[in-house]
């Protein structure tokens, strides 16, 4: 599994957005600067983090987005997942049932499915919140 620059952009604006909850709607161009990602992109990722019910929209003058929930109710899955469409570690997991002809003779599916429920334990257990505390595993972000 690579995180591509969508997720991890994708990521970045949530915290910034975490970073500044208080403050209401937050103009793109705002986050653009402090980020340092051109706000093409950042019109980009936004539909999907909208479309995954993270972020909320307000146009016009004070417009900007906002999150749907507080920074404590946000995890790493959901942003990664919003932006990247799945964490699987293999495609023959993307569906449920398994589709693969040889998925139940196969060896290493075992292995791809504890892979992946490290992934997802370990991303379903950090908040927004938790990132803007740095409060991650005593901040080293380890497993």
């Amino acid at each position: 599994m690579k995180i591509t620059t969508r997720g991890r952009y994708s990521l970045r604006l949530m915290i910034d957005l975490a970073q500044h909850y208080q403050e209401g709607y937050i103009a793109l161009k705002d986050i653009s600067s402090r980020q340092d990602i051109s706000k093409k992109y950042l019109e980009q990722i936004v539909p999907f983090l909208i479309r995954s019910n993270l972020l909320n929209a307000n146009k016009g003058h004070m417009g900007g987005y906002q999150l749907t929930k507080p920074p404590s109710q946000i995890t790493v899955r959901e942003i990664l997942e919003s932006a990247e469409g799945s964490l699987m570690p293999v495609s023959c997991m993307e569906n449920t049932p398994n589709l693969c002809e040889k998925c139940g003779d196969c060896i290493t599916l075992p292995i791809y499915q504890g892979l992946y429920e490290v992934i997802i334990n370990y991303f379903d257990g950090i908040t927004l919140e938790d990132i803007i505390n740095r409060q991650v595993s005593g901040y080293d972000y380890s497993i």
